[in-house]
């Protein structure tokens, strides 16, 4: 019997295994999911894998408390030794195992395509991808990694105090999250990542959109500014209302000197996205500048291999302004560049 947006989550999972993942005949695919996700977007991914030729296991499991490392002792062990041994490992965990050892190895193997798309389920994956014109998209993306790439410094404002400055570190690759058919770490289209040099990071962080921790600070929606004070790469205050408390107290828990320390920054620039708390999602609205702290994937490290920490945190700035070498590219959340206005407009946005 047909039940809610069944082709409309059809479509979205078609466009992600053959024209995103372009999965081939024979290869292996693991889907993971835990028990507090959506289970019929997995499924769908599943028999769209199957159909498209792939051999295919569906990984139902216990929910973890919080993210990265912190999931391995809630973890079955079949599951933490078959991640790195399949081609292609789509993850929709509610809680990460982004981050995780078994991650690492997973992404370092020369071998699996490791796609992250965690919380998803079928309205924001048809939004997010579905509903997604992926050449236009493409364009938008290419344009604005390009521009990024050949940056040596920046800077990012909001209207809610965010004002930091940086630059960047020529030896590391800027993350276009676009197309999945290579090994390594990948993640939902609509965002482009990278690290600056770290020491080089300065200024203040007004996370005024969502803030996500996993655990006890996953704290969604934000209802004041969580306001860090950021010096040399490196978090030495934290401000703010009861979320920026919790986060506090939660970060000291963790006891982990490495959590205090910047792991990436990224545009969000998907046009379906919506703020909701999912933060595979809120990372992705229009407009919005996101920075993540703690564990550091190789993707964004500079030599390469990831820089280990307890967990990994995230913030969402909206509405952002950015500089990349004195040019405005994009004004309070509104991009400016003349090309980029252009594409923008055939994404609707």
């Amino acid at each position: 019997m047909p039940t809610y947006m069944d082709l409309e989550l059809t479509k979205a999972a078609y466009k992600l295994m053959h024209d995103l993942v372009k999965v081939k005949k024979g290869e292996s695919v693991l889907i993971t999911v835990d028990s507090i996700s959506d289970f019929r977007v997995s499924e769908e991914i599943a028999k769209i894998s199957e159909a498209l030729g792939a051999k295919v296991m569906l990984a139902w499991h216990s929910t973890p408390v919080g993210y990265g490392k912190l999931t391995v002792p809630y973890l079955p062990e079949p599951l933490i030794a078959c991640a790195d041994k399949t081609d292609i490992w789509i993850e929709m965990n509610d809680q990460w195992l982004l981050y995780s050892p078994m991650w690492d190895a997973a992404v370092s193997n020369g071998r699996t395509r490791q796609i992250m798309l965690g919380g998803l389920g079928i309205e924001r994956i048809v939004r997010c991808l579905g509903n997604i014109d992926l050449d236009v998209q493409k364009n938008f993306q290419d344009t604005l990694t390009a521009m990024t790439q050949k940056a040596k410094r920046g800077r990012i404002t909001n209207a809610a105090g965010t004002d930091i400055s940086f630059e960047m570190d020529p030896k590391r690759t800027v993350a276009n999250e676009m197309l999945y058919d290579t090994p390594g770490a990948h993640f939902l289209i609509g965002q482009i990542g990278w690290c600056p040099h770290e020491e080089t990071i300065n200024g203040t962080l007004a996370f005024d959109g969502t803030f996500s921790g996993g655990g006890e600070a996953e704290l969604g929606r934000l209802e004041q500014p969580i306001v860090f004070t950021m010096d040399k790469g490196r978090v030495s205050e934290i401000k703010g209302g009861w979320q920026a408390d919790t986060l506090r107290k939660y970060l000291k828990s963790l006891d982990d000197d490495g959590m205090y320390l910047a792991a990436h920054a990224c545009y969000g620039c998907n046009p379906g996205a919506k703020l909701e708390g999912c933060t595979a999602e809120d990372e992705r609205v229009w407009g919005a500048t996101q920075w993540g702290f703690g564990h550091q994937g190789g993707c964004y490290s500079k030599d390469g291999k990831p820089r280990h920490a307890n967990s990994h945190i995230d913030g969402v700035c909206l509405d952002s302004s950015v500089w990349l070498d004195d040019k405005l590219i994009l004004d309070k959340g509104v991009f400016v560049d003349p090309t980029l206005a252009e594409l923008a407009k055939k994404l609707g946005k």
